[in-house]
């Protein structure tokens, strides 16, 4: 059994953190963080940031195969419009992957989904490799949608796996890998996008099927891994199989405890089917829940995270960067996020969900305000394109270090199991619709506002976080049961008395104890 008694000899210097000498007593969780992550969100982070290197390549050929197939050379804008539908096809993918996860989880389990979702991966991979060969744009439109499908089930399921698989104690900082994998998968795509690796007319094919290597890397590692052991015993009721999967991921010691709690919120959700995205959104008891996953992922793209990449470029260049340099001067904004997200699964634990979510916005918001006025200030100072560019990084550090890390896992976190695919189904939705949105407007705002639309993400920003700070609880070393009742607790009527609430909280309870029995 993990146990929060940890003893470090008093002398020893420098003492390691509590949660990392619990985390190096569970060697497979390790393990297992790398390789989901790795056939996991990496591979939504790294379809996001992958498509700028060879953008020009890929329009040269569309123009070449209309020309050899048709005989018609198309102007610039017909161009265009192809690229933007080929870029934007990977959302709808990830839509799709999407709205089937939740069924696909819940019936097959969360181990088989990864395996088979890796195979979308290496196809699209084989269309991409071949398309310049095959003077054929239209295998790149159909490997970003299968690499749509892949990310959105990834999405969906390695959070669901990595979290079941991790002790209570450590569920929050774990949580974090989900999003430093997806940094590292953009910072992977911007660093092999360079012209001295893959960034080449001859090389960008390697580059598009990157993805089906570390698809590949998956395959072949996923399966001496667990099944869920969550699952195994809340899902399947396989008692054994969920304990014999728990000494395989936390070591050969005493898991009663952690079963018990598992089998405590198996009565109460006992002849409880697995609730539909419609059931979650009707039911009245996870109401709150529901509220705060729409509060938290829709900001995750239009908080302005993407609005200020597109400006770094502008930025970096009134700074006396050269325009031929731009790639490498990118690489550092990616750097920047990966090395942010890896602080945050240092000092999530010590720090709190709740309180890094909060401050993460209310840095947001700042900088935001900040480099709305350096921007307009660009042109008139000549000092002022150096404040911009260091407040991209500081904006890039709130994101990092506090909506980017502590979002993703909390779907897993704030619902009970039966819920649970569901919720990650809404979540993911919300984040696939606003990519698109985004990638379908965000062209017009800065064509009508220019740097001035930092202020609609401005918005988004402080309502995000002043409802974090009011309305959410903290998740850390809590079931999902006990979230729960925070949400009951924080969200009770202002005329109802104390002694009723603790009666609904004592029937609910009696009457888990009586199904249980």
């Amino acid at each position: 059994m993990i146990t929060n008694d940890c003893r470090h000899d008093k002398d020893q210097t420098p003492a390691m953190p509590q949660h990392l000498t619990l985390l190096l007593e569970c060697p497979l969780v390790i393990a297992a963080i790398f390789v989901t992550g790795i056939g996991g969100t990496f591979q939504y982070g790294f379809c996001i940031s992958v498509m700028t290197s060879p953008s020009d390549f890929i329009k040269e050929l569309v123009n070449k195969t209309c020309l050899h197939r048709y005989g018609v050379s198309l102007d610039k804008s017909q161009v265009s419009l192809i690229w933007s539908f080929t870029v934007s096809i990977f959302c709808l993918g990830g839509l799709l992957g999407t709205l089937v996860a939740g069924p696909l989880v819940t019936k097959f389990g969360r181990k088989p989904c990864l395996l088979l979702n890796n195979l979308l991966a290496i196809i699209g991979a084989v269309l991409m490799l071949v398309s310049q060969a095959a003077m054929s744009f239209e295998m790149i439109m159909v490997g970003r949608f299968l690499y749509g499908i892949n990310s959105g089930v990834s999405l969906s399921v390695h959070p669901i796996y990595i979290i079941e698989c991790t002790p209570k104690r450590l569920r929050v900082m774990v949580g974090v890998t989900i999003a430093s994998c997806m940094s590292f998968g953009k910072f992977s795509g911007q660093l092999l996008g360079i012209s001295e690796l893959l960034g080449t007319e001859e090389r960008w094919p390697w580059l598009l099927g990157f993805n089906g290597f570390a698809a590949l890397l998956q395959l072949f590692t996923l399966p001496f891994l667990p099944e869920s052991p969550r699952f195994l015993l809340l899902d399947r009721g396989d008692r054994q199989a969920c304990e014999k999967a728990l000494r395989r991921l936390w070591g050969n010691k005493d898991h009663s405890m952690e079963v018990e709690e598992m089998l405590q919120e198996k009565a109460a959700l006992e002849n409880v089917r697995s609730h539909s995205v419609m059931e979650l959104i009707c039911d009245q008891s996870v109401r709150w829940q529901l509220i705060t996953i729409i509060f938290t992922f829709t900001p995750l793209q239009l908080c302005g995270i993407n609005a200020v990449y597109f400006y770094s470029f502008e930025v970096f260049g009134a700074a006396g960067i050269q325009e031929h340099q731009l790639r490498y001067a990118a690489l550092g904004t990616g750097l920047c996020e990966l090395a942010t997200s890896i602080g945050c699964f240092m000092t999530i634990e010590n720090t709190g969900k709740k309180v890094l979510l909060f401050r993460g916005y209310l840095g947001m918001s700042a900088t935001l305000i900040l480099l709305t006025i350096t921007l307009y200030l660009q042109t008139h100072i000549s000092w002022m394109p150096y404040c911009s560019m260091v407040l991209i990084f500081i904006f890039i550090f709130f994101f990092a270090g506090g909506p980017a890390g502590a979002t993703a896992p909390l779907p897993g976190e704030i619902f009970t199991q039966s819920f649970k695919s569901a919720g990650y189904t809404i979540a993911c939705t919300i984040n696939w619709t606003g990519l698109f949105v985004l990638g379908m407007i965000f062209p017009t705002l800065v064509e009508k506002m220019d740097y001035f639309c930092f202020l609609i993400f401005l918005c988004f920003c402080v309502v995000c976080g002043l409802y974090v700070w009011f309305y959410v609880p903290e998740t850390k070393n809590r079931t999902a049961l006990e979230i729960a009742a925070e949400f009951r607790k924080m969200h009770s009527k202002p005329g109802e008395p104390q002694r009723e609430i603790n009666m609904k909280q004592e029937v609910n309870k009696t009457q888990a104890n009586e199904t249980k029995f």
